[in-house]
Formats: structure tokens, sequence, C-alpha cells
């Protein structure tokens, strides 16, 4: 499995691990999941129009993959 970057998709995020979507809907809430620019934008762009620290977001969906 490969981690997750910061400069991962969000959409593939989802798709190749569906349980990270718990922490993309905490973080960036569940309109992300309607939004066209889930299957072009990275977890550092959505990090940023949310004013939330992209390494945290990462970090987290990387801890829930490796349980």
């Amino acid at each position: 499995m490969t981690a997750i970057t910061k400069d991962s998709i969000i959409g593939t995020v989802i798709k190749e691990n569906p349980d990270s979507k718990k922490v993309i809907e905490k973080y960036f809430g569940n309109g992300c999941f309607t939004c066209p620019g889930i299957n072009m934008e990275s977890i550092s762009f959505g990090s940023m129009m949310h004013n939330i620290d992209p390494q945290k977001v990462v970090e987290e969906i990387n801890s829930i993959l490796n349980s």
C-alpha cells in the first residue's frame, strides 16, 4: 500500500481507502463528496481551502490505514 501524502488526490484516496472518508469528512465536510473537484484536487489544496494543516489530515489518514 502506498502512503498518502499532501499531494494525493482526494477522490483517489477515498476510492482506494474507503476508511479515509471519515477523515476527509471530519476536516473538509461532507460537501467534498459531491464536489467535482474531488477527482483533481489534492489534500494540500483542500486543506488550503479549509484553512487546515495538510500534514494533520495526512497523518490521520495514514494512521487509520496502518492500523
